[in-house]
């Protein structure tokens, strides 16, 4: 049976180096390849090469994913971010369908990433010598647990019911498979976590970032604080999260215990891996298309006046009209997350009035000249400019980075233990909740609060998180009406043309690929519970 097993895994791995995200599939995505086509054909015989296995899952796994399409529908939709571009613009007006590029690319980047985690699950044990430390072995499976649940945790808030594939080669010979129901995908993600829990190392996050790349057991248990919250299990959230809180693993930039860094220092070059990382995506400029980070490009700006990054357009992404005024007075993160007309940023390397030197520092022009879809502001989180040394490290062919993406941060794990001890409800006094809330509200430079409404919670989890990408996933817990209700409030135009678009309640969900749609039309049918074993 296993040698069967293995012949099955050399024909899908074959796949893997013929077919890949970068080229033309027409394969389904139960054996889509994994994007950076690691493959487990041969043995490992060392510990660097056990724990090199999920390096792509680090990156390159979750390109596409990164690239435009998570940033379009997750920002963009939530109202937060304003393009007209018409390859990312659908979700400001809720008219994507199956047919979206965009769409299909974040689809079958996370189907990518739960390929890459069901290899190493379930063969990289058999595929390794006796001289392996059983350590690095369980910690690499441990990895590859953690990359799963995350990716079934996108799947299942973007779209809802999708189908549950814990090994590829199930589905080989048949490819159409149902659907499962939303809390069967959520046993997963938590039994996911859970096992990651186990298996990965435990850390200290220090000031020697080199070693902080990596997931940890306290990763595993912050996201699966954040597991809980969404499920509404707030004793088991507060639980979890009090767990990392009390491990002292991760800490606030700018906060108490580093008081020399600041909330801006989360989004520069040298700060990659800081102490507030949990989960970042380590970018890299090795000369392969997608294995570096294009938010510079995409969110900079780029017009006759002032030029942010090495490529000869930017701008794609800009900040809506909503968000221009979201920040109190005096809030630093505000300057951090959104460049305004008469802003003063001068350690960032720019091109200025069409010079062909490129110059350090800038002043943001007029509304009318910052370019950036009309926006009359640009985006400055994961901004950083033209490529200028060890301030932004090197930058490839198509001018993407090393700047890394958080996917999670000690700050919301810390909102996300303030609202459990809420527990649903309006309000709180909770001296553990205001401990948590205010260590992230007064690194922003604002004053300590006795009492936290729900909706001041939610509110400053959209200022702190503001184009990270998870306030339509916020609003997605809210009840329908009333997140109906702030979506269609917002101003989704430009600055020149207010515009407002209201959602229904099937807009909180994705449409399938129709590609996909069309390999497997159970995809249209309604779930089926899952049987796990």
């Amino acid at each position: 049976m296993k040698m069967n097993k293995f012949l099955y895994t050399y024909k899908v791995l074959t796949l893997v180096l013929i077919c890949t995200v970068f080229t033309s599939c027409s394969e389904d995505f139960t054996d889509r390849p994994p994007e950076d086509q690691i493959s487990l054909d041969n043995y490992y015989t060392s510990n660097a090469q056990v724990e090199s296995a999920t390096n792509g899952m680090y990156s390159r796994t979750w390109f596409q994913f990164n690239n435009k399409f998570f940033y379009a529908v997750a920002e963009v939709g939530s109202g937060n971010m304003y393009t007209n571009s018409s390859d990312v613009n659908a979700m400001r007006n809720f008219s994507i369908n199956g047919s979206d590029g965009e769409l299909a690319n974040g689809w079958r980047s996370l189907w990518a990433n739960v390929g890459q985690a069901n290899s190493i699950i379930n063969f990289l044990s058999d595929r390794v010598s006796g001289d392996i430390d059983p350590e690095i072995l369980d910690n690499t499976i441990g990895e590859a647990y953690f990359m799963r649940a995350t990716a079934y945790f996108y799947l299942v808030r973007l779209w809802g019911d999708v189908p549950i594939i814990e090994n590829n080669l199930d589905f080989v010979d048949n490819p159409i498979i149902n659907k499962n129901r939303i809390e069967d995908i959520y046993q997963l993600i938590e039994s996911d976590y859970q096992k990651a829990t186990e298996l990965l190392y435990d850390k200290v996050r220090t000031a020697n970032y080199s070693t902080n790349k990596r997931v940890s057991k306290g990763s595993a248990k912050a996201m699966l604080a954040k597991v809980y919250l969404y499920e509404k299990k707030y004793t088991e959230a507060r639980q979890m999260a009090e767990q990392v809180i009390n491990s002292n693993e991760f800490k606030l930039l700018g906060g108490d215990q580093l008081p020399a860094k600041s909330f801006g220092d989360l989004f520069t070059y040298p700060n990659n891996d800081n102490e507030e990382s949990i989960f970042a995506l380590e970018w890299i400029t090795d000369g392969n298309y997608g294995s570096a980070n294009n938010c510079n490009t995409q969110f900079g700006i780029s017009n006759a006046l002032v030029t942010t990054s090495n490529a000869s357009y930017g701008g794609v992404f800009a900040p809506s009209q909503d968000v221009l005024d979201l920040y109190e007075a005096g809030d630093v993160r505000r300057k951090s997350t959104i460049m305004l007309p008469g802003d003063e940023y001068p350690n960032i390397k720019v091109l200025l009035d069409g010079a062909t030197t490129p110059a350090v520092g800038f002043t943001v022009p007029a509304a009318e000249d910052i370019g950036g879809q009309g926006a009359g502001a640009a985006i400055k989180k994961y901004c950083i400019g033209i490529v200028n040394g060890d301030q932004t490290g090197s930058v490839d062919a198509w001018a993407m980075m090393e700047n890394n993406t958080y996917i999670m941060r000690y700050a919301d794990l810390l909102l996300i233990h303030a609202e459990a001890i809420m527990a649903g409800g309006g309000s709180t006094s909770d001296a553990a909740a205001l401990a948590s809330f205010n260590a992230v509200r007064t690194r922003a430079g604002l004053a300590a609060v006795t009492n936290i409404t729900f909706d001041e919670l939610f509110t400053e989890r959209r200022r702190e998180l503001c184009f990270e990408g998870d306030y339509w996933f916020d609003l997605g817990r809210l009840p329908r009406a009333q997140a109906i209700a702030i979506m269609g409030a917002q101003n989704r135009g430009n600055m020149f043309t207010a515009e407002y678009f209201t959602p229904d309640e099937s807009d909180f969900y994705l449409p399938y690929p129709d590609n996909d749609v069309a390999k497997n039309p159970l995809l249209l049918e309604p779930p089926v519970p899952y049987t796990f074993e």
